[in-house]
C-alpha cells in the first residue's frame, strides 16, 4: 500500500517503517475497550488505576492500546509501567513500550536525574538481549531520545554491530542525542562514515552523514567533503550542512557547487553553510564569491536566497546581499520575490541594528505590516549594536503584530526608554502582546510594572497561552513574591500551565518540582474523529497538493478537517518557511502567534517525519491548535515530540516551491 508513495519521495524513512516500526497489533484497533481508552487519554486521566492495570494486564491489544495512551498522556509517574512492558511475552507489547519509554524520554516536564538513570538501565538491558529486530529498532531510537552518556556509550558501540539495520539506526539515534544536547566527542565518527562507503543503501548513508553532520567535529570534514556528490539529495544537504559547521573558507568551491543543485533544499543548505564559512573569513572570501552566483538565477532559487536571509552575513557581505535584492527588483517580480526582497532587506537591517532598507523594500508589492514585523525581528538579533533604541516608537503602532516585534526588540537589546511604553502594553486587548509586555518589563526590571503583571497573572487561569510570557515577567519583578501564584497553577488542567508553574518554582526555590497529574474536565473541547481516509487538497498560489490524514490520529486529524470545512484556512499565508526544514501555515494573525481560540491534545504516532509529513505546531504540551507544518526532509529529532498526523501523496514539488508569505487559497476535505 505505501509502495507508491516510497518511490514518489524516496524516503529512507518509509523504509525504516516498512522494515520494523508498523507491528502487527494495531493500538487504534477499533473495540468497546479502545473506545474507553481513548476518551481516558484525551482527558488525560489514569481513569483510578484502569489504565495502568490495562497496560500491565490486559490482552496484548489492550496492552498496546493502553501504552500508546500513556505515552500521549506523559505523566511519569507510571514511567515502571512503560518500562515493565519491556518484559512482556508478546513482541508488539514490547515494541509500544520501546516507543512510549522515548516519548516520555522527551517529556515537556524534565525527568529527574535517577528517572533518567532508570531508563538508560532498563533501556540498555532490554536492547542487549532483545530478539525482535523492530523492537531492538525501536529501542536504539528511545535510546536516542534519552541521550545521557550510558545510552550514548551504547549507541556509539552498535555503529560496528553486524546486523543488518542496526549501525544506521545508531547513527540516526545519535544524531538525535546530539540534538538533545548529548556530547559526542567520544564517538568513533570512522565507523559512522563507513556507512557512506559506496555500495551502501540510501539508508545508510543518511545515517551515517546524519551522524557526521550533528557530531561538529573537525575530523568529520574529510568525509563531509566526499559526501556532498552523494546522489541522494538529503544526503548531500546533511553534508553541506556540516560543512557550514565544521569547515573554512577553503572549502567555498566544493560547497558552491551545490548552490546550483537541482533540488532546491539542497541548495538551500549550501548557500546556509557559505553563509556560516563567509563569517571566518578576513581579507579575501571564497565563499562571498559564490554567493554572488546566486544573482544570476535568483528567480529560480528562492530556497537558497530566503536560507541566505535568514543566516544572515557580516557586514562584509552587504555588497552581497545588495546584489541579491537588485536582481530581484530587475526579475519580473512576483510577491513571493518581493517578500524575498525584504527578507534580505531585513538581513542588511539585521547588521546596523537599526530599521532602514525594510522601510522600502518590496516595490510596493509587500505591506507595510510585515515590512516593519520582519524587520524589528531581525534588529531584534543585531548582536554589539547597543540598545534598539529604534524599535521604541513602534511599541505604540496601529497593529499588534508590529507590537508584538518591537516587544522582541526592546527585550533582546534592552533601552531604558521603553519601560513606559511597554508597560502601557500591560493593558493590551491583545493578550498576546500583552502577555509579551509582561516578560519585556521583567527583562527591563521594571518594577513599576508588578502591579499590571500581577493583574495578568490572575488571567491565566482562563488564558493558559499567556502562562509562559507572565510567569517570566511575574518571576523577574516579584522574586519568591510569585510563589503563592504558581503554585495555584500547579493545579490548572492545562499541562502547559503546570509545566510553567513547575519549571518556574524550580527556578524560584532551586529544587525540583513536579507537578501534580490533574485530569481534564469531562465537558473539556474534543474535536471530532476524522474517518479512517480522510484527504485534504490545500490550493495555494503556487498550486495544489493533496495530502492524507492519519488514523491513528483520529482528534488532530478531525481538528484539522474541521477548521478546513468552516473556511478557516482561506486567505491565510505560509508565515514561517525554512528550507529544507518545513514550511509552516495555520495562524490567522500571520505572526506565529495565532490559533483557533482552544488547544487539542497530542496524539503522538508511529509515523517518523520523513520528507513531506504533516505535523501539528505546538509550543508546549498539548498546545496544538491550527498551525500545522510540512517537513522538506526527514527530521527524526521531531518524532515522539509533534504528534505526526499525515503525508503529501501528490503535489510534492508545490510544497517544495512555497516560500514565506505564499497564501493558502482554500483546503478542501474528501470525503
Amino acid at each position: 500500500m505505501r509502495s507508491p508513495r516510497v518511490a514518489m519521495f524516496a524516503s529512507l524513512f518509509w523504509v525504516l517503517v516498512l522494515s520494523g516500526c508498523v507491528r502487527a497489533v494495531s493500538p487504534t484497533a477499533e473495540s468497546e475497550g479502545s473506545r474507553e481508552v481513548a476518551v481516558w487519554e484525551d482527558r488525560r486521566s489514569l481513569a483510578d488505576g484502569r489504565l495502568v492495570a490495562l497496560a500491565t494486564g490486559g490482552s496484548a491489544p489492550e496492552r498496546v492500546r493502553a501504552l500508546r495512551a500513556l505515552a500521549r498522556i506523559q505523566d511519569l509517574s507510571t514511567l515502571e509501567t512503560v518500562l515493565a512492558g519491556l518484559r512482556a511475552p508478546e513482541v508488539p507489547v514490547r515494541d509500544e513500550a520501546a516507543f512510549a519509554a522515548g516519548v516520555l524520554a522527551l517529556s515537556w516536564e524534565p525527568l529527574t536525574d535517577a528517572e533518567k538513570a532508570r531508563m538508560t538501565e532498563v533501556l540498555l538491558a532490554a536492547e542487549a538481549t532483545e530478539p525482535d529486530e523492530g523492537v531492538r529498532r525501536t529501542l536504539l531510537e528511545s535510546l536516542g531520545k534519552l541521550a545521557t552518556p550510558g545510552a550514548v556509550k551504547r549507541l556509539s558501540e552498535r555503529l560496528t554491530d553486524g546486523r543488518a539495520g542496526v549501525p544506521e539506526r545508531a547513527a540516526l539515534a545519535l544524531g538525535v542525542s546530539a540534538r538533545r544536547g548529548a556530547s559526542l566527542a567520544e564517538v568513533p565518527l570512522p565507523a559512522g562514515a563507513a556507512l557512506l562507503r559506496p555500495g551502501q543503501s540510501e539508508e545508510a548513508r543518511y545515517g551515517g552523514a546524519y551522524l557526521l553532520a550533528s557530531a561538529k567535529r573537525p575530523e568529520a570534514l574529510p568525509f563531509l567533503r566526499r559526501c556532498l556528490g552523494d546522489e541522494a539529495p538529503d544526503v548531500r544537504a546533511l553534508c553541506a550542512k556540516g560543512m557550514g559547521d565544521v569547515g573554512g573558507p577553503e572549502d567555498a568551491t566544493v560547497v558552491g557547487r551545490l548552490l546550483r543543485d537541482e533540488t532546491p533544499r539542497v541548495a538551500a543548505e549550501s548557500a546556509r553553510a557559505l553563509a556560516k564559512l563567509a563569517a571566518r573569513c578576513s581579507g579575501e572570501c571564497a565563499p562571498m564569491d559564490e554567493l554572488r552566483t546566486l544573482a544570476q538565477r535568483v528567480s529560480t532559487s528562492g530556497h537558497a536566497v530566503l536560507a541566505l536571509a535568514q543566516q544572515g552575513l557580516p557586514e562584509a557581505g552587504r555588497p552581497v546581499l545588495v546584489a541579491l535584492r537588485r536582481a530581484l527588483q530587475e526579475a519580473a517580480p512576483g510577491v513571493d520575490l518581493m517578500n524575498l526582497d525584504c527578507r534580505l532587506a531585513a538581513a542588511l537591517d539585521r547588521q546596523t541594528g537599526t530599521l532602514d532598507e525594510v522601510l522600502r523594500c518590496g516595490g510596493g508589492q509587500v505591506p507595510e505590516v510585515r515590512r516593519l514585523a520582519l524587520g524589528l525581528r531581525e534588529v531584534a538579533q543585531s548582536k554589539g549594536k547597543g540598545g534598539a533604541s529604534g524599535a521604541v516608537p513602534y511599541l505604540s503602532h496601529a497593529d499588534s503584530r508590529v507590537r508584538l516585534a518591537a516587544l522582541d526588540a526592546v527585550s533582546s537589546r534592552p533601552v531604558p526608554e521603553a519601560a513606559g511604553p511597554v508597560r502601557a502594553l500591560l493593558g493590551e486587548s491583545d493578550l498576546v502582546v500583552a502577555a509579551s509586555a509582561a516578560s519585556t518589563a521583567g527583562t527591563l526590571k521594571d518594577a513599576e510594572a508588578l502591579p499590571g503583571v500581577r493583574k495578568l497573572a490572575e488571567r491565566v487561569p482562563s488564558e493558559p497561552d499567556m502562562a509562559e510570557p507572565v510567569a517570566g515577567g511575574l518571576v523577574a519583578l516579584a522574586g519568591k513574591d510569585a510563589e503563592p501564584v504558581l503554585r495555584t497553577w500547579l493545579q490548572h488542567p492545562h499541562a502547559n500551565v503546570r509545566r510553567v508553574a513547575a519549571a518556574s518554582l524550580a527556578g524560584l526555590t532551586g529544587q525540583p518540582v513536579r507537578a501534580p497529574h490533574v485530569e481534564l474536565p469531562a465537558d473539556a473541547r474534543r474535536p471530532e474523529a476524522s474517518p479512517a481516509g480522510t484527504t485534504l487538497t490545500f490550493r495555494t498560489n503556487k498550486g495544489e497538493f493533496t495530502v492524507a490524514l492519519d488514523a491513528e490520529a483520529p482528534l488532530t486529524s478531525g481538528n484539522l478537517a474541521a477548521l478546513a470545512r468552516q473556511g478557516y484556512f482561506r486567505g491565510i499565508t505560509f508565515h514561517r518557511v525554512v528550507p529544507d526544514f518545513v514550511a509552516q501555515a495555520g495562524d490567522p494573525r500571520g505572526d506565529g502567534e495565532g490559533g483557533p481560540g482552544y488547544s487539542i491534545r497530542c496524539e503522538m504516532t508511529r509515523r517518523p517525519y520523513g520528507r513531506g509529513v504533516l505535523g501539528m505546531a505546538l509550543s508546549g504540551k498539548d498546545t496544538g491548535g491550527s498551525q500545522f507544518f510540512f517537513t522538506h526532509s526527514p527530521q527524526p529529532h521531531l518524532d515522539g515530540r509533534y504528534t505526526a498526523f499525515g503525508e503529501v501523496t501528490r503535489g510534492m514539488e508545490v510544497v517544495d516551491r512555497l516560500l514565506e508569505g505564499d497564501t493558502l487559497q482554500e483546503v478542501e476535505v474528501s470525503p
